[in-house]
């Protein structure tokens, strides 16, 4: 069988950072099963946990010791169906939703697949969908309305973390609401908020170009930090910006003093959710949070968000196109990888289809 099916490989190489080579590979183009579809890619973002694999060749316990396709914030369009695929045909353009559970358990059937033993684009050991043509069961693939772009469709992926996110922190009408960390997650936090009728949001982050996009998707307030601020003279901006306490801190970071941060941060009684994954132990001012009542809530990826971010996309409830900042071929994904870990792009797009390198 022909070998033309280009794939975006990470290979683990070394010890010493970054630990994979990123390889362009001609692989064999995939035939579908009963269940699934066969897309022809169009456009794929770079997500922070993309840039840790390929730096670190690892997050948490998962750990690249097979070389991998890379890449899972995706959409393109379904050239072959399998005989039970019967919503789908060849030609619809589709957000893929990366992870799937692989077995009935009381999770998925509690429709909280997402802990599940699941399949996940890009998580060792399953391959991403950063290629030409990629294979992906059929019932994660969402027909995109012909108003919302490839790009757009591949953005519900981290929109649907904020989704998420904010049903998880329960974030209602007129909320007042923190974020921290202005990248991709934390911006989309904030489109998401802002659509649930938060009232005041107001955002951190080290780099200002990041906290300028923020003030121009709708935080009220940005507060930029460094690396040697204490995390309860960051509370007390807070609470003056705000006139008040936050009912609800979305954490984004997983750095260890955002955390404490949020704790201190967080009104009696509220939440402090955790989205950003750092360190597998931090210190925090745990008493703090336990004599206040403050909730501390986790989420892991997200579960049943694709509808649900396609009708706010369609409807123009949310605007994320302004989220991608940099485009590159999949043949330049390297240069691409890099723009991604220097921290002047919020979101890179990379385009699949060498005959359409629209959004």
């Amino acid at each position: 069988m022909a070998k033309d099916n280009l794939s975006v490989v990470l290979h683990k190489v070394r010890e010493e950072y970054p630990q994979c080579d990123i390889v362009l590979e001609n692989r064999e183009k995939p035939e579908p099963g009963d269940n699934d579809v066969v897309l022809q890619m169009h456009s794929v973002g770079i997500c922070g946990s993309d840039v840790s694999y390929w730096v670190k060749g690892r997050i948490g316990d998962f750990i690249v010791e097979n070389p991998m396709v890379i890449g899972h914030e995706a959409a393109g369009k379904v050239l072959k169906c399998g005989k039970n695929v019967h919503h789908l045909k060849p030609g619809d353009r589709v957000a893929i939703e990366p992870g799937y559970p692989l077995r009935d358990d009381e999770f998925s059937r509690h429709g909280r697949y997402n802990l599940s033993e699941v399949f996940f684009c890009a998580t060792p050991p399953d391959d991403g969908n950063l290629q030409r043509f990629y294979r992906h069961n059929a019932d994660f693939c969402y027909k995109l309305p012909d108003n919302v772009t490839y790009e757009e469709g591949a953005l519900i992926e981290p929109l649907s973390v904020g989704i998420h996110a904010c049903r998880r922190a329960g974030v209602t009408l007129g909320h007042k609401i923190l974020i921290c960390g202005a990248g991709p997650i934390g911006l989309v936090s904030l489109l998401i908020a802002k659509s649930m009728g938060a009232s005041k949001i107001v955002m951190t982050d080290l780099f200002d170009t990041r906290l300028k996009m923020a003030k121009e998707l709708g935080a009220d307030h940005v507060i930029k930090i460094d690396r040697s601020s204490s995390p309860k003279t960051v509370a007390e901006q807070v609470a003056h910006l705000l006139d008040g306490m936050p009912d609800r801190t979305i954490e984004c970071t997983g750095a260890e003093s955002a955390i404490q941060t949020g704790i201190y941060a967080t009104k009696s009684g509220g939440v402090l959710l955790l989205v950003g994954l750092g360190p597998a132990m931090v210190n925090v001012p745990i008493v703090d949070a336990a004599v206040r009542e403050v909730d501390i809530r986790g989420v892991f990826r997200y579960c049943n968000t694709y509808p649900t971010a396609i009708k706010m996309l369609e409807s123009g409830q949310v605007n994320v196109k302004p989220l991608v900042t940099h485009r590159f071929p999949m043949e330049e994904s390297e240069k691409a990888f890099h723009v991604t870990k220097s921290g002047e792009a919020v979101k890179v797009m990379l385009k699949c289809d060498p005959n359409d390198q629209n959004p």
